[in-house]
């Protein structure tokens, strides 16, 4: 397993993006904009860590976040994501979004921190059970 990245909701964008990389020091990486889910993501780094990012999410509708709502996420790559989707369930762990397309999928810690597992390398074929499992809760 390898760390990704860190998401946090923003509410002004420039704003934010000023106190990332200008303030505080770190560099953008990556950018995408996504129209249809109508957000944007911004992946920010330290000079010499590339790796371990900070992602940046702006949803185009405005909302105003707590200090709950705003933390989205730990994100892990993994080897093989129905195997270890397997291992934690297995180990009593709900899967709060499986992995129906091969790639991605989510669980919650015990204090309802989202973790996303993204599978390393190229998405996986579909395969069952987790092409057609539903998702669970929150995620």
């Amino acid at each position: 397993m390898k760390y990704l990245h860190t998401m946090v909701r923003v509410s002004d964008l420039d704003e934010s993006l000023d106190f990332y990389c200008k303030k505080l020091g770190l560099t953008e990486v990556n950018r995408k904009e996504v129209p249809a889910g109508r957000f944007t993501l911004v992946f920010l780094a330290a000079e010499g860590d590339e790796s371990s990012q900070v992602e940046l999410t702006y949803n185009w509708d405005p909302e105003v976040y707590d200090e709950g709502r705003n933390f989205g996420h730990l994100a892990y790559h993994v080897e093989n994501i129905y195997e270890t989707c397997q291992r934690l369930m297995d180990a009593g762990v709900t899967i709060n979004r499986p992995p129906r397309d091969g790639h991605m999928a989510f669980v919650r810690s015990p204090d309802n921190i989202s973790i996303e597992l993204l599978q390393q390398g190229e998405r996986l074929p579909p395969k069952e059970p987790w092409a057609s499992m539903g998702n669970v809760g929150k995620w």
